[in-house]
């Protein structure tokens, strides 16, 4: 809802809980107002009616103000923009006129007569969550290109507070999104990627409480980026103590892109949400968001698959594919998922990436008759593509050298023996979407995992007069690609990877179905990984699977079949061992955790999370919420002096119901739970339990209620 004031210069949006609030003084200044609880509209006049701060020498009242700061006039704080064109550098708008665009949107145009450039700032919201960008257009009638040197997508401007504390999720590969939370200092800190893609280094979202926020009590503040390129939040506590967070694609202000006359662009959404309930409620508000406005089809649950990566390596044929997928059928896995080294010369990692034919050493027929045998036991069939990396010793390398990212003269350098496509390039794109499309056309193809394997290093684009542009032209090839295989194969799902969760972020979400959250499937090292991707995503699309043990991916650690289930069913379970080397026995054992997953899933992937303990080396769990039925999982890295699990207090739950365990048949009154909590049983090193609860009326209710759950 947009609210506007009596003289066309306040605006006001407002959404359940909370409003936002801007106003454009009469020298075309445009402040922020509001951002927090829902006021009225005479709230946001008042504030804009306040008087305006002092006069300070060498500062500028409008740092720490301002809704958009441009690079010149009287600021000193990070610009938003900065442009530059006929010997001209910087911004000098003037206000056009508001507009209201589809779905609620308030647009503000403003213009800068030297450079011919319009800039429309947008705003909706959606729930809680503010969606904002820019759009940049070069109207001018003569020749001259403008510059972007540097075009954020927002700035975010906080209330006065005494003291911020900041919140981020950091790592590296197969250690990603691993929370952190420190004191925000003066100065300025400034996290993103270099890297061409999101990075395994940080994920596109930050946090600030001022007030010793906890999980579910407390403002919080949180901005998240909706781009899958480089990129970079700065966040600046100013001189006076006021802070703005500023952030966009690109990492660095050397130049994006030029704007001949008649081109526009638009800057990614970076979306930002306040919540007063803390951690917890600020991240259910995300996954609410996230499931109703940005993840494809996010109402429908995802499937359980098995992919036969950790089984097989490079080493693949058709008859071992065919029998694995026999062993997946027999648990109830739901999507067989061949993963790399089905086409092409791909014997190991050194040769036939880009060359997406099947193998005909391999897959004498191609993939059609594996993809026909995996349907007919009843599951659907996947693969696992990369068709931004090349190898040199590759069939489309040795046609088209000029189709990588490079400069002249320059080593070419490789990762993992891979080279990058420029995906800006429309000849590289048509290519792709020729390939890609004739496989999905070609063969009974029903997923796809997406992976991208290395960074960008040589980044350079021969014979371009701007070769800057490569580095967000890149990411909107990438889009256009997958947008246009998705519009054309519309059954066919989607799942995004880079190395595990090195793109991981709300603009890959808008367009595939699922992440892979890490290459690290040690069920331990899970549970702090997936805490830390539950700040901002939900467990819909955080994909995780149940692999060997010991553990041969990282760290030889052993653990039972139970715990690395119950790690794995907190997100969209999948299974990633050989199972041609699992006993009758554990086969039988991960059939029934399959099947419980099955019963719970709806209530795991569409329902509210709420984070009951940390994963900080003792006990920890998290529970599900959905209408009446109840999930939580909790697990116990090791008991220490024998002593007793302490009871896990439950949230979410209605404190004058009452609410039956399908484990024991026993009746918990919700008060009970909440401020007692539920008792574990956990023991030992690695334990791990499921617990279903369904509310009811009253106690009569119970015995219905119990055949129920036991049954499902």
């Amino acid at each position: 809802m947009i609210e506007i004031g009596a003289d066309g210069q306040t605006w006001l949006l407002s959404g359940p809980a909370s409003s936002y609030a801007l106003r454009l003084t009469d020298r075309d200044e445009l402040l922020h107002l509001h951002w927090g609880p829902r006021i009225a509209l005479a709230d946001a006049e008042a504030l804009a009616a306040a008087p305006t701060p002092p006069e300070r020498p060498f500062e500028s009242w409008l740092d720490g103000r301002e809704e958009y700061p441009v690079e010149g006039g009287p600021r000193f704080a990070r610009p938003a923009l900065s442009v530059r064109g006929g010997g001209v550098r910087g911004t000098e708008w003037r206000f056009l006129r508001w507009a209201e665009g589809a779905d609620g949107e308030l647009q503000l145009h403003f213009t800068d007569a030297v450079h011919g450039l319009q800039v429309t700032l947008s705003y909706r919201m959606r729930g809680d969550v503010v969606e904002r960008y820019a759009v940049l257009l070069n109207a001018s009638t003569g020749a001259t290109d403008l510059e972007v040197l540097r075009a954020d997508s927002a700035t975010w401007t906080l209330p006065p507070r005494e003291r911020w504390r900041f919140s981020q999720l950091h790592g590296r590969w197969a250690a990603e999104s691993r929370l952190v939370r420190s004191e925000l200092t003066y100065g300025e800190r400034v996290i993103g990627s270099r890297r061409g893609h999101t990075g395994h280094q940080h994920l596109p979202w930050v946090a600030l409480d001022a007030d010793g926020a906890t999980e579910e009590h407390g403002e919080v503040y949180s901005c998240a980026l909706a781009w899958s390129g480089s990129w970079r939040i700065a966040v600046h506590q100013l001189p006076d103590g006021a802070v703005q967070i500023t952030g966009g694609s690109g990492h660095d202000d050397s130049g994006q892109t030029l704007l001949p006359p008649g081109t526009a662009i638009a800057t990614p959404v970076f979306a930002g949400l306040w919540s007063d309930g803390g951690f917890g409620g600020a991240s259910r508000a995300w996954h609410a968001y996230q499931r109703a406005h940005v993840i494809p089809d996010a109402d429908v649950v995802r499937p359980v698959l098995y992919n036969s990566w950790e089984a097989t390596g490079f080493d693949i044929s058709e008859e071992q594919q065919r029998a694995l997928a026999e062993r997946a059928a027999e648990l109830g896995v739901e999507l067989f998922v061949v993963d790399d080294a089905w086409f092409g010369a791909r014997v190991s990692d050194r040769a036939g990436l880009g060359d997406w034919t099947p193998n005909p050493d391999r897959f004498p027929g191609g993939l059609g008759p594996l993809a026909d045998h995996v349907h007919a036991l009843g599951m659907r069939f996947g693969i696992w593509v990369e068709p931004e990396m090349v190898n040199a010793d590759s069939d489309l390398y040795r046609a088209h050298p000029d189709w990588v990212q490079h400069h002249p003269g320059r080593a070419r350098t490789e990762f993992r023996n891979q080279l990058v496509l420029n995906l800006a390039r429309e000849d590289v794109r048509n290519h792709l979407w020729e390939q890609l499309d004739a496989l999905l056309t070609g063969a009974p193809v029903d997923y796809v995992k997406w992976d991208f394997n290395r960074c960008f290093t040589d980044a350079g684009w021969p014979d371009e007069p701007y070769p800057q542009r490569l580095w967000d032209a890149h990411v909107h090839g990438f889009y256009d690609l997958l947008d246009r295989l998705r519009a054309a194969h519309p059954t066919v799902a989607f799942e995004s990877c880079s190395g595990g969760g090195g793109r991981v972020d709300l603009g890959v979400l808008a367009r595939t179905d699922q992440v892979w959250t890490s290459d690290n499937t040690d069920p331990l090292d899970r549970l702090a990984v997936q805490h830390g991707f539950s700040q901002i995503h939900p467990a819909r699309v955080m994909a995780a699977w149940v692999t060997d043990s010991p553990n041969t991916q990282l760290n030889g650690r052993v653990s039972s079949l139970r715990f690395r289930f119950v790690s794995a069913m907190a997100g969209v379970l999948g299974v990633g061992g050989d199972l041609t080397r699992w006993s009758a026995e554990e086969r039988a054992e991960a059939r029934d955790w399959v099947e419980l997953y099955k019963e719970i899933r709806p209530v795991v992937q569409l329902g509210d999370l709420y984070r009951l303990r940390d994963p900080d080396g003792g006990p920890c769990a998290v529970s599900y919420v959905r209408g009446d039925d109840v999930v939580v999982l909790a697990w116990l890295p090791a008991q220490a002096y024998g002593q007793e699990t302490p009871p896990v207090r439950l949230r979410g739950l209605d404190p004058a119901a009452s609410y039956v365990c399908a484990r024991t048949g026993a009746v918990h009154r919700g008060a009970v739970l909440l401020h007692h909590g539920l008792r574990t049983g956990l023991r030992g090193d690695l334990d791990a339990a499921v617990f279903r609860l369904r509310r009811i009326e009253d106690a009569a209710d119970a015995a219905d209620a119990y055949s129920g759950l036991a049954q499902s």
